[in-house]
C-alpha cells in the first residue's frame, strides 16, 4: 500500500511546490515582470482580444504624358537619360499626391464616401477607431493620414496607395474614390495648363484677326469713295489709252507735216488735220493731267491703293502666322497632357492584415527586454561603485 500511495503523495507535494517557486522567481525578479512581463501581457491581452481587425486595399497608379515615358526617377534610370522628356510635367504628377494626402482632398472625400461613418464602424475597437462623430477637420485629416498611405517612388515613379479600415468594402470604397480623384485633379491641371498655353496664341491671332478686318474695311471705303473698283487696272487702262492718243497724234502730226508747202494753210483739208492735231494733243494733255496731278489723280489713288495693299498682305501674313502658332501651342498642349494609368487596379482585402499583432507584440517585447537590460546594468554599476 505504502508503495502505491507515495507516488501520489510525491506528486501532490511537487504541485504545492511549483506556485511557491513561481512567487519566489517573481519576487527574486520583481523588476523583469513589472517592467518587461506585465506590459508585454497588457499588450497582447489588447491586440489578441480587444483589437479590431483592420483590411487594406492597395493599388498603383503612374501618371506620364501622351507625349513621353512615365515620370522621370531621380536615380540610376535618369543618370541614363531615361524619362528626361516627361521632366516638365514631374511637379504637376507630383501635386497629384500632395493632392491626395491634402485637407481638400479629405473634405471632398468625406462628402463623397462618408468618411466618419467608415471610421466609427461598431465593429471598431475604441483605441483605434474615429472618436468623434463630428471631429474637427483637423482632427479628420490626422486620423486620415493614419489610415491613408500615399508614398511615391522617387526611382521607378509610380505612386503607391494604401487604405486601411475596418470592413473590407470600405476601404475598397475609399480607394476606389480617391482614384477618381486623383483623375479629376489631373483633369484640372491639363485644362489649366492647355488654357495659360493657348491663352497668349489666341490673343495674337484675334489681334491679328481684327487687324486684317480693319484693312479690308479700309480698302473697301476707298473703293467706295473714289468709285473705282482697281486703281491699279484703271491707271493701265489710262496709260493704254494715253498711248493710243500719242499714236493718233504722232500721226496727225505726220500728216499736217506732209501736207505743208503742198496744200495751202487756208484749204479744208490742211485746217482739218490741223484741227485734228490741236484735238488730240488738248486729250493726251487731259488724261496725262488726270494721270499724275493733283491729290485725285490716278497716281496719287493708285499710290493710296497700293499702301492699304501692302498692308493687306502684311495683316493677312500675320494673320497666318498667328494662327499656325495657334495650331502649334494647341499641339504643344495635347502632347502635354497628363494621364493617370493604374499600374495594379484596387483589390477587395479577404483577409485582415492589421493590426500585426505577432510583429508588434515582438517589437514590445524586445524593446522592454532593452530597457530591462540597460537599467539592470546601471543598477548593477551603481551598486558595484558604492561598495
Amino acid at each position: 500500500m505504502h508503495g502505491i500511495i507515495k507516488p501520489h503523495a510525491s506528486q501532490e507535494a511537487a504541485e504545492q511546490r511549483w506556485p511557491d517557486m513561481l512567487r519566489g522567481w517573481a519576487y527574486r525578479n520583481k523588476w523583469f515582470v513589472l517592467v518587461v512581463l506585465v506590459p508585454t501581457l497588457l499588450v497582447a491581452a489588447y491586440y489578441y482580444v480587444f483589437a479590431s481587425d483592420q483590411y487594406q486595399s492597395e493599388a498603383h497608379f503612374i501618371v506620364r504624358t501622351a507625349d513621353s515615358s512615365p515620370m522621370p526617377s531621380m536615380g540610376f534610370s535618369q543618370l541614363l537619360g531615361i524619362g528626361g522628356g516627361a521632366s516638365q510635367s514631374r511637379s504637376e504628377a507630383m501635386s497629384v499626391n500632395d493632392y491626395l494626402d491634402s485637407q481638400q482632398a479629405v473634405n471632398l472625400l468625406n462628402q463623397r464616401a462618408n468618411l466618419v461613418e467608415r471610421f466609427r464602424r461598431p465593429e471598431a475597437d475604441i483605441a483605434t477607431r474615429l472618436w468623434f462623430s463630428q471631429p474637427t477637420p483637423e482632427m479628420l485629416m490626422r486620423y486620415y493620414r493614419k489610415q491613408v498611405d500615399v508614398r511615391f517612388n522617387q526611382e521607378t515613379g509610380i505612386t503607391t496607395l494604401r487604405v486601411r479600415s475596418f470592413r473590407p468594402e470600405d476601404s475598397y470604397a475609399i480607394i476606389n474614390q480617391l482614384l477618381g480623384m486623383g483623375e479629376e485633379r489631373v483633369n484640372m491641371l491639363n485644362r489649366r495648363s492647355q488654357t495659360d498655353a493657348l491663352k497668349n496664341a489666341r490673343r495674337q491671332l484675334g489681334e491679328a484677326e481684327q487687324g486684317l478686318f480693319d484693312i479690308q474695311r479700309q480698302l473697301t471705303a476707298f473703293r467706295q469713295q473714289r468709285g473705282d473698283i482697281d486703281p491699279e487696272v484703271s491707271g493701265k487702262t489710262q496709260l493704254s489709252l494715253i498711248a493710243t492718243l500719242q499714236g493718233q497724234l504722232t500721226t496727225a502730226r505726220a500728216q499736217l507735216s506732209a501736207m505743208q508747202g503742198i496744200i495751202a494753210p487756208t484749204s479744208p483739208q490742211y485746217v482739218a488735220v490741223a484741227a485734228r492735231v490741236r484735238a488730240l494733243e488738248a486729250q493726251v494733255a487731259g488724261q496725262a493731267g488726270k494721270l499724275t496731278a493733283g491729290g485725285g489723280s490716278t497716281a496719287a489713288r493708285l499710290g493710296n491703293y497700293q499702301d492699304l495693299q501692302i498692308r493687306q498682305e502684311f495683316a493677312a501674313k500675320r494673320y497666318e502666322v498667328a494662327a499656325a502658332n495657334l495650331e502649334k501651342a494647341r499641339d504643344a498642349a495635347m502632347k502635354q497632357q497628363l494621364y493617370i494609368v493604374r499600374v495594379v487596379d484596387p483589390n477587395m482585402p479577404v483577409k485582415s492584415e492589421f493590426p500585426e499583432r505577432g510583429k508588434m507584440l515582438l517589437t514590445v517585447f524586445l524593446s522592454l527586454m532593452i530597457a530591462y537590460g540597460i537599467g539592470w546594468l546601471l543598477v548593477a554599476g551603481v551598486r558595484e561603485h558604492s561598495l
